[in-house]
């Protein structure tokens, strides 16, 4: 996927590590949505609080971090033509 933080000019290590920086930008939103989930399913998301919503503490963080990782997959559907 040559698209992905790369660039044809690029040699060596530099290309390697650009490559794979892009390829880590896109595993970030999917793997901090998959843990909201199972911070909701599990029952961990609430923290202490017995009665809380299931969307408080840790499954919150989570789906908040998951949107700000988003921008690497919004580049790519934004540059389909």
């Amino acid at each position: 996927m040559r698209g992905i933080g790369s660039s044809p000019n690029e040699t060596g290590g530099y290309a390697a590590a650009r490559f794979l920086a892009g390829w880590l930008g896109l595993a970030a939103a999917p793997t901090f949505a998959a843990m909201a989930l199972f911070s909701i399913m599990s029952g961990s998301g609430a923290c202490m609080a017995q009665d809380a919503s299931p969307l408080s503490g840790m499954a919150a963080m989570y789906l908040l971090m998951s949107a700000f990782h988003l921008a690497p997959w919004l580049r790519i559907v934004g540059s389909r033509p």
